[in-house]
C-alpha cells in the first residue's frame, strides 16, 4: 500500500491512499464467507459455496463493493499510522478509483492537530491573589457547623429570613393553571432562594395561614421561560435556635475538648479552602498565559461540533423549540445571536487550550500511568454516586476511555506548565505549587479529592478495587486516545 499527504491548511490533510488488489485477497476471503452463509446455492452446504458460483449469483460488482466497504476503514487507518497524521474527528473518505484486479485509490480529509510553536515555559510567570484568612472566614465557618447543630422550633410570628416554613404553592399562566407547578406541605428556608425567584420576598412577613401572589418566570415544564402567576400559602413556621459556641459545643461537634482547639482546626480548615482556591486561580492563569502567548490554528469542524453539542444541550429541554428558546433568552436579557457568538467563543477557546496542552505533553513526553487512571476513575465514581467497576463498564460500553485519557494527560499537562514557571501571588512572594500541582493526579481532580477527604479510605479501598480492570484497559485506551484528543 502507498500513501501520501497533502496539507489543506494547517489544521486539515488530504491523504492519497494507493492499495494493489494483491493485498485486497484476505478481504476478498472473508467477503466470500460471509456470503457463502447468507447465500443457498443447489449442491452446497451452508457456507461451502465457490467463489466463482457466488460471483455468478449475486454480481461481482456487489462483492467488490461490500470488498472495498470493508477494507477502507483498516486501510486507512493504516495510512494514518505510516504518514504519522494525528487526525482530529472522523475522516471524509472518498473512493478515486477501482480498476478490478489491479488497483483501490481513494482519499481520506480529515482534521488534524496543527503544528505549534511552544514558549519556554521556564519563562512563564503567574501571579495570583495571596491567601487572606480574616476573622469572618473563621466565623462563617463556626456558624455554619453550628447551624449544622441547630434545633428547630415553631414561633407565632410573621416569617423571617432563615425561618424554615411549610408551604403551598399553585401557578397559573394567562389565567390557566399549571398542574406541574402545584405542591402542598413543601419544606422551605426562607433565603436559601433554592426554588422559584421572587418565592423568598413574597414569604416574609407571611403569617401561618396567609397568601400571597407574585410573578415570576417558570424555569422548567412546559410553559418553561413563560411569565407565571404564583401563590404561595405559608403554613408552619420554624426558626432554627442554634447552640452557644462553647467548650460544651465543640465536644459535641467535633474531637477537641475547647471551643479554642475547634477554632484552631477551623482556621485549617479555611487555609486549605483558600489554598485550593487559589490552586484554581493558578491553573487557569497559567492556561491564559499560554493561550496569550501562543498561536493555535484551529480546525472549524471540530469547533463547530462543539457549539452545535452546546445549542442542543440548550435547547434540549424546550423540546428543540427555537421559538421557546428565543424567548427564554430574551427573559434573560440576551438574543440568540449573542447566545451563539458566546458559544461559539467558548469552543474556539476549549479547542485552542486542549490543541496546546496536548502539543505541550508530547513536548515534554507526558505518559498517563495505571495510577492516574484509577485515581480518576474513583474521583469520577465518587462524583456520579456509583462503584468504580460500574463506571468503568460505562465509559467502556459508550467509548468514553480514550477521552478520560486525554483528559488526564492534560491534567498532568497542567501540572507540568506550573511546576516550570515562576508563581507568585501579588505581595511578590513565591508560591510553593507542589502541594496540589506536584502529584500524579490533575489539579482539578484534587481540588475534588480535597474536598472528599472524609472518603479518603473508602476511596483507596475502591481504587484497590479498579487497578486490575484499569490495567486491562490502560494500553487500549492509550491507543485510541489521539483518534478523540479534541471531540
Amino acid at each position: 500500500m502507498k500513501s501520501t499527504v497533502e496539507q489543506l491548511s494547517p489544521t486539515r490533510v488530504r491523504i492519497n491512499v494507493e492499495v494493489p488488489f494483491s493485498e485486497l485477497k484476505p478481504d476478498f476471503d472473508r467477503a466470500y464467507k460471509e456470503l457463502a452463509k447468507q447465500v443457498r446455492l443447489p449442491g452446497f452446504r451452508p457456507g461451502k459455496a465457490p467463489a466463482k458460483l457466488l460471483e455468478a449469483r449475486i454480481g461481482r460488482g456487489a462483492v467488490l463493493e461490500q470488498v472495498v466497504n470493508d477494507a477502507l476503514p483498516a486501510r486507512y487507518s493504516q495510512a494514518v499510522t505510516t504518514t504519522e497524521v494525528k487526525p482530529l474527528g472522523q475522516p471524509d473518505i472518498e473512493i478515486t478509483k477501482i480498476e478490478d484486479g489491479e488497483l483501490l485509490e481513494f482519499t481520506a480529509e480529515v482534521d488534524v492537530r496543527p503544528e505549534i510553536t511552544l514558549p519556554d515555559l521556564s519563562e512563564l510567570k503567574i501571579s495570583v491573589d495571596p491567601v487572606v484568612i480574616a476573622d469572618e472566614d473563621i466565623d462563617t465557618e463556626l456558624q455554619n457547623l453550628r447551624a449544622r447543630f441547630g434545633t428547630l422550633t415553631g414561633v407565632d410570628r410573621a416569617a423571617q429570613d432563615g425561618d424554615f416554613v411549610s408551604i403551598d404553592l399553585t401557578a397559573t399562566v394567562n389565567g390557566e393553571d399549571v398542574p406541574e407547578a402545584k405542591t402542598e406541605g413543601l419544606s422551605h428556608e426562607v433565603g436559601s432562594g433554592q426554588l422559584i425567584e421572587g418565592l423568598d420576598e413574597a414569604i416574609i412577613g407571611l403569617k401561618s395561614g396567609e397568601s400571597k401572589v407574585f410573578t415570576t418566570t417558570l424555569a422548567a415544564g412546559e410553559h418553561a421561560g413563560q411569565e407565571s402567576e404564583v401563590t404561595v400559602t405559608v403554613g408552619s413556621i420554624k426558626e432554627r435556635e442554634l447552640p452557644e459556641a462553647d467548650d460544651e459545643f465543640a465536644q459535641l461537634a467535633s474531637e477537641f475538648d475547647t471551643i479554642d482547639e475547634l477554632k484552631e482546626s477551623l482556621t485549617g480548615q479555611v487555609r486549605r479552602l483558600k489554598s485550593i482556591q487559589q490552586a484554581e486561580q493558578i491553573r487557569d492563569a497559567a492556561l491564559e498565559a499560554l493561550l496569550d502567548q501562543v498561536e493555535v490554528p484551529l480546525p472549524e469542524k471540530i469547533v463547530q461540533a462543539q457549539v452545535d453539542d452546546t445549542v442542543h444541550n440548550a435547547i434540549h429541554g424546550l423540546d428543540h423549540d427555537e421559538a421557546k428558546f428565543e424567548e427564554a433568552l430574551k427573559e434573560q436579557g440576551s438574543s440568540r445571536e449573542e447566545f451563539d457568538a458566546d458559544a461559539r467563543s467558548s469552543a474556539e477557546k476549549a479547542v485552542k487550550t486542549q490543541l496546546l496542552m496536548d502539543a505541550i505533553a508530547d513536548d515534554l513526553d507526558i505518559q498517563v500511568g495505571q495510577n492516574d487512571l484509577t485515581e480518576r476513575l474513583v474521583l469520577m465514581s465518587r462524583q456520579y454516586g456509583i462503584e468504580p467497576q460500574q463506571l468503568l463498564q460505562v465509559l467502556q460500553e459508550n467509548n468514553q476511555l480514550p477521552a478520560m485519557f486525554a483528559d488526564v494527560r492534560r491534567g498532568l499537562t497542567v501540572a507540568a506548565v506550573v511546576e516550570a514557571a515562576t508563581v507568585t501571588d501579588t505581595d511578590g512572594n513565591v508560591i510553593d505549587t507542589a502541594e496540589f500541582f506536584g502529584s500524579p493526579a490533575s489539579e482539578a481532580d484534587i481540588v475534588e479529592a480535597l474536598q472528599a477527604d472524609e472518603a479518603e479510605d473508602a476511596g483507596e479501598d475502591d481504587a484497590d478495587d479498579a487497578d486490575d480492570d484499569i490495567e486491562e484497559v490502560a494500553d487500549a485506551t492509550e491507543a485510541e486516545s489521539e483518534s478523540a484528543e479534541a471531540k
